[in-house]
């Protein structure tokens, strides 16, 4: 009953890992203390974007969702699928600039991305508000339904005979390459990829994981409502918030016709209760760019928490050193639906010593989201030290 590897955590992150590595011929088991697809990869919004806050995040955003769209005719209806493009809407000429500057940026690293005027933004869009002065159209972004994508993956994807998943199995703890679950049976591999997101702190002391809670509310089915993804160009700054609580328009079509609203940023709470004080606040800031979203009948409202880091960049790689055979891929934030392919390729790549075929972009550089990068020493553990000078970050 050995496995070569052992994927701690069936959420879109661990079944892209899987999904990868037994694409490469390895044998994989995989657990979950609850089911495929929970966690933050159930409670977010499933969009599939490039974004550019460093250079590593553009990379690593930037290949991915190149996969996304390579995968995307494999996958089926219920996966949710939607090739439906980002609208970065600019409310006045200092947001204009910015998305001149960011369209300057993708362009230069092969991303088509053009300006809308006024009027072409109201062409595009015509529910938003006539105050927005323009904006840019990312035309190759998409969404897709994660809780399902991570079940195709783990099940349908080309490597699939050889994964075999285990739910309502938690893992308790993770020595090196041996896994002991909560039932006491111990189960050893060759490596062991924990990716079950800020559960992850549970297994390595040290993690620099942080949870955001955020806010999410759907609509009814109201057909044509809406037809890209739409993001005001404050929710980059309101999504690096380092402290408080903050809310920006994100606003989302599905393909049931319902509209998708965002989002929320808090620190310091695992209480996953609705606040209305928050709930109201985003809403309330949607209906500045959406007025007709007060007129919508809403079916309901939940939160997820984002497993976030220092910088903003994921851990990938080992977790403490390569021999041992643990490696982590978690703290994704707001892009774990993206970034989940592409952190599978790069971990694999590490892990295994090889290259990956030939791809749409090349992979990023490794270095850039080790673990080790928060530490003074070689190794996460007990006696971390987790460096957070906050004149780098």
């Amino acid at each position: 009953m050995s496995a070569d590897v052992i994927v701690v955590g069936a959420g879109i992150v661990g079944a892209a890992c899987a999904a990868e590595l037994a694409g490469r011929g390895l044998s994989v088991d995989v657990f979950d203390g609850y089911g495929i697809g929970g966690g933050a990869t159930s409670a977010g919004m499933g969009h599939l974007v490039v974004m550019n806050d460093s250079p590593a995040e553009f990379s690593l955003s930037r290949l991915s969702r190149a996969l996304w769209l390579e995968l995307a005719p494999h996958l089926r209806a219920r996966d949710a699928f939607s090739r439906c493009g980002t609208l970065w809407v600019a409310e006045d000429d200092e947001e204009l600039a910015a998305a001149r500057a960011m369209r300057d940026d993708f362009a230069a690293g092969g991303i088509r991305a053009s300006m809308v005027d006024q009027a072409a933004l109201r062409a595009l869009e015509p529910a938003l508000s006539h105050a927005m002065q323009g904006g840019l159209l990312i035309e190759d972004d998409a969404i897709v339904y994660a809780p399902c994508a991570a079940q195709w993956l783990l099940t349908r994807s080309p490597g699939a005979a050889r994964i075999r998943v285990s739910v309502n199995r938690a893992v308790v703890s993770v020595d090196g390459a041996l896994v002991t679950l909560k039932d006491g049976e111990r189960r050893h591999a060759a490596h062991v990829v924990i990716a079950n997101g800020l559960a992850a702190r549970e297994l390595i002391d040290g993690l620099p994981l942080e949870p955001k809670k955020g806010h999410l509310l759907i609509t009814d089915r109201y057909p044509r409502a809406l037809h890209h993804q739409v993001l005001e160009l404050g929710y980059i700054k309101s999504a690096h918030h380092a402290r408080g609580t903050s809310v920006a328009f994100n606003a989302q079509p599905r393909p049931t016709g319902q509209v998708l609203i965002g989002s929320s940023r808090q620190f310091g709470t695992l209480d996953p209760a609705v606040e209305w004080n928050v709930l109201s606040a985003m809403l309330k800031r949607a209906m500045r760019y959406l007025p007709d979203l007060r007129d919508l009948s809403a079916i309901r409202s939940w939160t997820g928490f984002r497993a976030a880091t220092p910088d903003g960049l994921p851990l990938i790689g080992p977790a403490r050193h390569p021999d041992d055979g643990m490696w982590l891929a978690a703290g994704h934030e707001g892009l774990g639906v993206t970034t989940s392919l592409g952190t599978a390729m790069l971990l694999a790549d590490v892990m295994l010593g090889s290259t990956s075929a030939t791809l749409p972009f090349p992979l990023p550089d490794a270095a850039a989201f080790e673990p080790s990068r928060f530490t003074t020493r070689d190794a996460i553990g007990s006696s971390a030290n987790i460096v957070r000078d906050a004149a780098s970050l």
